[in-house]
């Protein structure tokens, strides 16, 4: 099974709209969309509505009024200022502010408070045009977002294998942290998406280092590449040295904006920069298949 991550090393260098464009020319396809924080892969490729399933992660505390004795220590003992309480006796816990660490209930003496695990969001297998889509929603101030990525990677693999398909394509998250670790460990292949720009050059050097210390093979496209060659030209003599192979370059066309307004890929319309990721695509399939990267 062939799994390509597609990343950036910062946000706003087109990655999901590269995503979104591969997978209808990998079709049939399973997509998952890893980027669980902002996830809008699902507004590209228009699937029909799945089955929502809860996302449980970590604990928080609940105070159960019936049998709280309003003493007042958790309110005393929560460094998070997570309790509040007021004259009547009544103490409430706020969601967003506890961090489940649990000292409120294990020192609570009338044994009123409970760990209840946490709902962080919702991950879904829909139905797309490219394929089944695997994708999730994260709830507002929710943690654990790399957990939720590897959750909708098993899930996506699962289904490849149960469906007989050869391609998973991922939709991974900007950046180097969490959420991308988990995105990109395992993979077969990363593709960083960047862009002719200094402060995009230096983040797609910490998110090829990231892929290297994982061992994952990696290529790189360089997205609106002609509206500073100078920096493209820099990027090229960069990834030369690194020996990380730029499987495309893609120019800048307003028509590739004017396709995702209606909610298509940019491959789907005549715009000339189709021919750019088919391109694209076809060289990330002859690296894959050569072992390069």
């Amino acid at each position: 099974m062939r799994e390509i991550v597609v990343v950036s090393g910062k946000g706003g260098t087109g990655k999901t709209s590269v995503s979104a464009s591969l997978a209808v020319l990998a079709a049939p396809v399973v997509v998952v969309d890893c980027d669980v924080d902002a996830a809008d892969t699902h507004m590209l490729l228009t699937p029909s509505p799945g089955r929502e399933n809860a996302f449980l992660s970590g604990h928080m505390a609940v105070i159960d009024p019936g049998a709280c004795t309003a003493c007042g220590k958790c309110l005393e003992l929560c460094r998070f200022d997570a309790v509040s309480g007021d004259t009547s006796g009544i103490y409430q816990i706020d969601p967003v502010g506890c961090e489940g660490c649990g000292v409120c209930a294990r020192f609570c003496p009338s044994g009123a408070i409970l760990m209840e695990e946490r709902n962080c969001g919702v991950w879904m297998v829909s139905s797309a045009r490219t394929g089944p889509l695997v994708h999730a929603r994260l709830a507002p101030a929710a943690e654990n977002s790399g957990r939720l990525v590897s959750l909708v990677r098993t899930e996506a693999r699962r289904i490849a294998s149960e469906k007989g398909l050869e391609t998973v394509i991922c939709d991974g998250p900007p950046g180097i942290g969490c959420p991308v670790i988990a995105s990109v460990t395992g993979a077969s292949m990363i593709l960083a998406v960047t862009e002719p720009s200094l402060s995009a050059l230096h983040d797609l050097e910490r998110v090829l280092s990231l892929a290297a210390h994982f061992s994952v093979p990696s290529a790189v496209c360089i997205n609106k590449h002609d509206i500073n060659p100078d920096i493209t030209e820099r990027i090229e003599s960069a990834m030369k040295e690194r020996g990380v192979p730029v499987a495309g370059r893609i120019g800048y066309d307003p028509g590739f904006t004017r396709s995702l307004l209606t909610g298509m890929t940019v491959v789907e319309t005549d715009s000339p920069t189709a021919a750019e990721i088919v391109r694209l695509w076809e060289e990330l399939l002859s690296i894959g298949d050569s072992g390069d990267g």
